[in-house]
C-alpha cells in the first residue's frame, strides 16, 4: 500500500521520540511532519479520513508499541549477482534487508562476477538488478591493481564510493591492492571528491601470521586458531598505512569492518588531526565473542577479519559511543552451506568465510545496545543517518524532504532467530538461536509499506529503485565526544 500519511505515537525526530502525523508527497519524499499530543493519534487519523477522500490517500496507524525510525542504510552487503548467485541475489538478498528494516543497501563491487572495477560491470550490475530489488540499491565500485582510470568514470556513471582491500580477498578477480596503489586511487579520488572505503587488514601482516601457523603445523581445529591467523596486528598495520596515505592526498576514506581497540584508537588520532577520516564495524563484531564461540559450531563464524574478544567487543560499543566509529553495518557475506561446513573433521581451514545477517542485523544490535543501557536513537544514527550523510544520500533521517523510508520497531517483542526463517538464500548464519529483544515489524520505501505485522494477509511488497550518488558531500570531519577512556586490550 502507498501511503500518504503516516501516523505514530512514537516517532524518532531529531529533539527524540514525539507522536507526530508525517504527510508524504507522491514522489515518495516527506512533504511535512506535525508533532501530535500523545494519545491523540487515533483522533488524527479519524480527522486524515475524513478530509481525504480520494481512493489514493492511504494512511497508515502504528500501534502503541511501535516505534517509527528511519529506514536503515547498510553499507556493507554482498549481493553477488551477476555471477555468483548461488551465494546471494538481488531478490533474496533485497528481500532479507526489507524484512530487517534496511531499506537502502550499497552493494559491494567484489562478490559479483565481473566485478564491479568498470563502467561495463556497473552497467551490468544494474541490469541484473533491474525490477528485482524490495529496497533502494546502490552500488560501490572497487579498486583493485591497474584501474586507477576507471575511478572517475565509475563516480560519474553513479557509483556511491569506492572500495579497496589492503589483504587478500580470497576472490582472484578482486585482488588486494598495496598502500602504493591506494595512494595512487586517493589522488586520483580526491580530485573529484568521491569517496574510498578500505578494509584494512595488511598482507604482510597476514602472511606472517599464516608463515607462523604453518611453522607450527597447527591445523585450525578452534575458533580461537581461526582469529590467531588474522591477527590485530594485521588491522592495525594497515590502519596506519591508511592514516598516512589520507594525511597525504587529503581524500575522504572511511575504514570498513573495524574491530580492535588499538585500530579505534589510532582512528580517533587521525580523526583529531583533522584528517577526512570515519570508520564503522559490522553487527557480529558487536553481538559475538571469540571466546564464546562453541568448537562444535566455530565454522558458522568463520569471517575476514574474525570475531574478536570480549574485551575487543566492549571496545568497539567505546568507539560507538564516542563517535569514533560511527557507521554499524551488516557485513552481509553470504556462502552456500557445503562451502561454508566444507572442512574435514576439526579442520576449519576450509571452511569459506562470511556471516549471513542482513536480516538480523539492526534488532541484534538494538537489542546488544539496550543490553548497554544504548537506545534507539543513537543505534539510528549509526545504522542510517550517518552511513547516508557518508554517502552523500537524502536519507536516514525523518525530515522534510527526505525520502519516505522507515523503519517500524516493536522494543518489546523477543524473538530467537532461525536461519530457516530468514529470506537470504542459503539459509545458514552464525545468529542460529541468538535470543534478540526487540523485533522489526514493519519497513517502508519512499512512502510504500513494504510490510506491517499488523496487516498478516498482505505479502511482502516491492518498492526498491537503482540509486546513484548525488555528488560529493561536504567534507567534515567526524564528530567525536569523548565520554572516558576506551577500554585497553593487549595486542596480540
Amino acid at each position: 500500500m502507498t501511503v500518504r500519511h503516516l501516523i505514530a505515537e512514537q516517532v524518532l525526530l531529531q529533539e527524540g521520540l514525539s507522536a507526530a502525523h508525517i504527510e508524504i508527497r507522491d514522489d515518495g519524499t516527506i512533504r511535512r511532519i506535525r508533532t501530535i499530543d500523545a494519545g491523540d493519534t487515533h483522533h488524527q487519523a479519524a480527522i486524515v479520513r475524513a478530509r481525504e477522500v480520494s481512493a489514493g490517500s492511504g494512511i497508515e496507524l502504528l500501534g502503541s508499541r511501535q516505534v517509527l525510525l528511519p529506514g536503515a542504510v547498510d553499507t556493507s552487503v554482498r549481493l553477488s549477482e551477476p555471477g555468483r548467485s548461488r551465494w546471494e541475489g538481488f531478490t533474496t538478498g533485497t528481500m532479507a534487508a526489507a524484512l530487517g528494516g534496511v531499506t537502502t543497501l550499497i552493494d559491494a563491487p567484489s562478490g559479483s562476477l565481473p566485478p564491479t572495477t568498470g563502467v561495463a560491470s556497473l552497467e551490468a550490475k544494474r541490469r541484473a538488478a533491474a525490477g528485482k530489488t524490495y529496497v533502494d540499491t546502490g552500488f560501490f565500485g572497487g579498486i583493485v591493481p591497474g584501474n586507477t582510470d576507471e575511478l572517475e568514470p565509475l563516480w560519474e556513471a553513479g557509483a556511491l564510493g569506492f572500495v579497496a582491500h589492503l589483504g587478500g580477498t580470497g576472490l582472484p578477480e578482486f585482488p588486494r591492492v598495496s598502500l602504493i596503489q591506494l595512494r595512487e586511487a586517493m589522488q586520483r579520488v580526491r580530485r573529484f571528491g568521491g569517496l574510498i572505503a578500505v578494509h584494512p587488514e595488511e598482507e604482510q601482516s597476514l602472511s606472517s601470521a599464516e608463515r607462523g601457523t604453518r611453522r607450527g603445523s597447527r591445523r585450525i581445529r578452534s575458533y580461537s586458531d581461526w582469529a590467531a591467523a588474522r591477527p590485530p596486528a594485521a588491522e592495525l598495520a594497515g590502519v596506519h598505512g591508511i592514516i598516512d596515505a589520507v594525511r597525504e592526498t587529503g581524500c575522504r576514506t572511511h575504514v570498513q569492518e573495524v574491530t580492535t581497540v588499538a585500530a579505534v584508537e589510532a582512528i580517533h588520532g587521525a580523526q583529531q588531526e583533522g584528517l577526512p577520516l570515519s570508520a564503522g564495524t559490522v553487527a557480529h563484531y558487536l553481538c559475538f565473542a571469540a571466546e564464546q564461540i562453541p568448537d562444535a559450531s566455530a565454522a558458522s563464524f568463520t569471517a575476514y577479519p574474525p570475531i574478536r574478544s570480549a574485551a575487543e567487543r566492549e571496545g568497539l560499543w567505546d568507539g560507538l559511543q564516542e563517535g569514533i566509529l560511527s557507521v554499524v553495518a551488516s557485513g552481509h557475506t553470504p556462502v552456500t552451506k557445503d562451502e561454508k561446513y566444507r572442512h574435514r573433521g576439526d579442520h576449519l581451514s576450509g571452511s569459506r568465510p562470511g556471516v549471513s545477517g542482513l536480516q538480523v542485523s539492526f534488532a541484534a544490535v538494538a537489542s546488544a545496545a539496550a543490553d548497554r543501557g544504548i537506545g534507539l536513537a543513537e543505534v539510528s544514527r549509526w545504522t542510517a543517518t550517518t552511513p547516508a550523510r557518508l554517502l552523500g544520500l537524502p536519507k536516514g533521517k525523518i525530515t522534510s524532504g527526505h525520502r519516505a523510508d522507515f523503519l517500524i520497531f516493536d522494543p518489546e517483542q523477543t524473538h530467537v532467530v532461525s536461519a530457516g526463517g530468514l529470506a537470504h538464500k542459503n539459509p545458514i548464519t552464525a545468529y542460529e538461536r541468538y535470543e534478540i529483544h526487540g523485533t522489526v515489524v514493519g519497513a517502508v520505501v519512499g512512502g510504500t509499506v513494504l510490510f506491517n505485522a499488523q496487516d498478516a494477509t498482505s505479502a511482502l511488497r516491492s518498492a526498491g529503485e537503482l540509486i546513484h550518488n548525488y555528488g560529493a558531500p561536504a567534507q567534515d570531519s567526524p564528530k567525536v565526544h569523548r565520554r572516558g577512556h576506551l577500554r585497553a586490550v593487549n595486542a596480540s
